[in-house]
């Protein structure tokens, strides 16, 4: 049977459920106005590690043993692992997969990782390849700050556009059975380049692609947006978030006034705690919708959500040469 909904979308038939989720955070993040829906919040950044590198690699492999703990299963009952992260060769979730024994897919998706592994995840147990997946990824905000801005010794100032990295890995445990939230379609989306080359403006860079998945799904499965309680994108702050609702209205007619909210817009207050136009990273996306997203799912108060992490293809390398900043989307419907 054809499971392909229009253009770009998939119909899953099995209704592949989550049915456990983990997030863990560091400290500023747990200062925010979700900290209360975060399973553990660490005391200290570097995580008892010599390196914000080893940092992160822990909290990727904390949140996805303890998500298979929620499951009450075993690392043995888990067919795949697909999880990926901002670092050069996927150094966090490479090193955290080392001590686990599942057999691993490294994904680059940037900050659209989190429904990329999902989206693969689903797909993977709705085309009867696997009984149980983990989906999972993570972002530090000083690994990222080294990689690909500067190191924090420099102290430079950050421009108003700019995000903050999320300090935070999420994981989620899919599988076949149970009165679980469900992934009911999965809408791979396209690379978008619309000539922004700021590295200092994620949001800008990356709105477009969210854009276009975001309408292309619609457009899809023939939806209106307000079929979903929330429509959530995963970073694009509060600049993104504008130009997203913007363009939604004025190119296809799509008002998202009353059902939109953006990770990266949510996990700070940008005044107190000095975040700027918002959140960014892989963890962004993957804390809000393994915390926030998913226990509101759980207790009934959502019955509808549209996930979009929202990802920017670019390299340290690819800003030295003074590239653009293509932009990917992926979206994933999950209901009850």
């Amino acid at each position: 049977m054809n499971k392909r909904v229009g253009k770009q979308t998939i119909r899953t038939d099995s209704k592949p459920r989550i049915i456990s989720t983990y997030s863990v955070v560091g400290p500023k993040e747990g200062e925010g106005p979700l900290k209360d829906y975060f399973d553990i919040i660490l005391q200290d950044d570097l995580n008892g590690k010599d390196t914000f590198e080893k940092a992160e690699s822990s909290m990727i492999y904390m949140a996805v043993t303890e998500s298979i703990k929620k499951a009450n299963l075993k690392e043995n009952d888990i067919n795949y692992l697909f999880a990926g992260d901002l670092l050069n060769q996927l150094t966090s979730s490479c090193f955290a997969a080392k001590d686990l024994d599942i057999p691993f897919v490294g994904l680059f998706g940037a900050c659209s990782t989190m429904t990329e592994s999902l989206a693969l995840a689903a797909m993977t147990i709705d085309g009867g390849f696997a009984n149980y997946v983990v989906a999972a990824t993570s972002s530090h905000f000083s690994s990222a700050e080294r990689q690909f801005r500067f190191p924090l010794e420099y102290g430079s100032q950050r421009a108003p556009t700019a995000q903050w990295t999320v300090t935070g890995s999420g994981a989620m445990v899919l599988g076949r059975e149970g009165n679980y939230p469900y992934v009911s379609h999965i809408t791979i989306g396209k690379v978008k380049d619309y000539g922004v080359n700021d590295v200092n403006n994620m949001g800008e860079a990356m709105a477009p692609a969210a854009v276009s998945t975001i309408a292309q799904h619609l457009m899809d499965i023939a939806r209106e947006p307000s079929y979903y309680d929330l429509i959530v994108t995963g970073d694009l702050g509060k600049v993104g978030k504008e130009i997203t609702m913007k363009l939604l209205l004025e190119e296809y007619g799509y008002d998202l006034k009353n059902n939109y909210i953006d990770c990266g817009d949510e996990i700070f207050d940008h005044e107190r705690q000095g975040t700027n136009a918002g959140g960014s990273g892989c963890g962004c996306s993957a804390v809000v919708d393994c915390g926030f997203i998913y226990k509101n799912l759980i207790q009934g108060k959502l019955k509808r959500v549209l996930l979009v992490s929202t990802g920017a293809l670019l390299s340290s390398t690819s800003c030295f040469q003074g590239l653009t900043i293509p932009g990917i989307a992926h979206a994933v419907a999950v209901e009850t």
